[in-house]
């Protein structure tokens, strides 16, 4: 019997990755991520701006250190999402 790929994606409502969300204050670790992300130049996932405050809008995140809304982990490979670093107009393409 053939495996079935369990579908994962990102809710663009709700801007959200299996209930994580895709904007806020962020940590970045090394295991046990809620998110594993790559980085790429082209063909994003989601479009990501770097902010120091008020990471409210789709794409925004404030990287924090301690009491994150969402955990990442940057990969190379089998991402959950890929995202564009961007200086302006975050969110999905």
């Amino acid at each position: 019997m053939p495996f079935a790929l369990i579908s994962r994606s990102i809710d663009k409502n709700s801007c959200t990755f299996n209930g994580k969300k895709l904007y806020g204050k962020i940590q970045i670790v090394t295991s046990f991520p809620d998110v594993k992300v790559q980085v790429v130049t082209s063909f994003p996932d989601l479009k990501v701006e770097m902010v120091n405050s008020f990471p409210s809008k789709c794409g925004q995140w404030q990287s924090v250190t301690s009491f994150p809304d969402t955990k990442v982990q940057f990969v190379t490979s089998f991402p959950d999402v890929k995202i564009q670093y961007v200086n302006s107009f975050p969110g999905m393409p």
